[in-house]
Formats: C-alpha cells, structure tokens, sequence
C-alpha cells in the first residue's frame, strides 16, 4: 500500500511542477464542419489527459474564415466529414490555412487527421462522382473515391520506427476514397484487420514529421491512450525541449479495453 501512496505523492508532485510551466495551445479546425463518427472525442481526450497531467490546455476553434497563427499552435486536429462537408471547407483550408499550415507542418507541428482531414492534407481527393477536391500538399499522399465504401472495425500494428516501440490501434473505418502513399511519409503501420488506406497495399494511414493522418474513426484516442500520450510528448517537447519524466496516468482499464477489442476483430478475423 505505501509503494502506491508514494507513487500517487509523487505523480501530484510532479503535476504541481507542470502546473506552472507547461502550457499546450489546441487548434481544432472546422469543428462544425468535420466531425463524424465521434470525432469530437479525440479533442476530449486531449484535453482531460492534459488536465490529468496538470498541463494546461487552450483550445482554438478553426472555422471558415479564421485567422490563425500556426505558430503558436502546439497540436492540430482535423476530424472526418461526408464528401459534401469536405466541399464546403475545401476551399478555404486550402487559400486561407494551407501554406502557413504547410510551413507549420514542416517545421514540427504535432496535428493528427482524420478520415476527411487526412485526404485534404494531401495532394487531391478525387471524389467517386468526378469532383476533384484540392488538398495542401502537406502530405505526399492523394486519395480516389470508389463506388464501394470500406466500413468496419480496423486493427493496426503500429511501425516501431515511428514510435519507438510498435503497438496495436483499434478504430472503425467508413471512407469511400482510397489513398495511395508516396515516398515522402511513411505508414502509420499495418492492417491486422479491415482494408485501411485503400484496401490493396495493406498500409494504414501516413506520418510526415509529427504529423499523423489516418482513416481511424471512433473515436481513435480514447480507445488508444499510447496514441494521445504520444502527441502530447512531442508537442511537450517541440515546445520545451527535454520535458523530464512524462508523468504516466493509470491506463489499466483503457487497455484492457482495446486489448479486448483486438482479441475480439482477430477471432472474427480467423
């Protein structure tokens, strides 16, 4: 028992230091706009593990005709949307926040996107009716609509090289496009279970710098704290340099949780 106070005094203190000093800046771009399947709920996570830590969190809400200083920003999110929502802000993520977006990007900004964020991140999203969606460029990727939509529950095996260590994402999938990779990023990692990026090459989503796009709806970061804990190092350290000890948070029944599920897909897989 007293290994398990001395743990939590020490945790406390170490949220009492960081209380003071680390501070996190949140852009979260068109939040009316590209939020589907829960997406929402990866800017929660953010949020309440930041809080858990003592860091505190300012979130910046990105709609159309925003003016931002990517500079000051720490962590980008940009969720999912349908075909017609992406219509709507094409446009304007890709006059208004695409080079300084770009520049940002290029220069270390941590930014997680998902789904409909992703294929904009890219070259192009050729839409299965023939529109063809500019995206910035910021990922060496582009994405061709298909009659058949890929759904279902999805199981990655992260690339260790990215991460340091590889271990499995859960999500669940539900894009029309396929998305091919070039040779500036890298996959996210490999699909155990469902049809990831385009349902041919067995890759899942793509990592430039610290920037993360995939296809993983549900959404990704509470059922994978190893993810967000993640994105909240690097932005740490992008904005403070070596940040210490990251204080852990007790993760036991979130990763019982996606244990479960993993086991779960892989049975009905077999």
């Amino acid at each position: 028992m007293w290994d398990n106070v001395g743990y939590i005094w020490d945790s406390v203190c170490k949220f009492e230091s960081n209380r003071m000093t680390w501070q996190l800046r949140l852009a979260h771009l068109y939040p009316d706009h590209m939020n589907i399947y829960g997406d929402r709920g990866n800017m929660i996570a953010l949020q309440q593990r930041c809080r858990w830590r003592g860091i505190a969190c300012e979130v910046v809400s990105v709609g159309p005709g925003a003016s931002v200083d990517w500079s000051a920003m720490d962590i980008a999110f940009f969720g999912g949307g349908q075909d017609s929502g992406q219509a709507l802000i094409a446009e304007d993520f890709l006059e208004r926040q695409g080079p300084a977006l770009c520049a940002a990007i290029n220069d270390g900004l941590v930014m997680l996107a998902i789904c409909g964020g992703y294929q904009l991140l890219g070259h192009y999203f050729l839409t299965h009716t023939g529109q063809r969606l500019p995206g910035i460029g910021a990922l060496d990727v582009y994405t061709v609509g298909g009659k058949e939509r890929l759904i279902g529950n999805i199981v990655v095996e992260t690339d260790a090289a990215v991460f340091g260590e590889s271990f499995r994402l859960i999500g669940f999938e539900n894009h029309s496009g396929r998305t091919y990779l070039g040779a500036g990023v890298r996959p996210l990692g490999r699909v155990l279970v469902g049809r990831g990026n385009n349902g041919e090459d067995g890759t899942e989503g793509a990592v430039y710098h610290n920037t993360i796009g995939c296809y993983l709806h549900g959404s990704l970061l509470p059922k994978n704290p190893q993810l967000a804990d993640h994105l909240i190092r690097m932005a740490l350290r992008r904005r403070y340099g070596d940040v210490g000890d990251f204080a852990p948070l007790d993760d036991t029944l979130e990763l019982r949780a996606q244990q479960v599920m993993v086991e779960r897909m892989l049975r009905v897989k077999r």
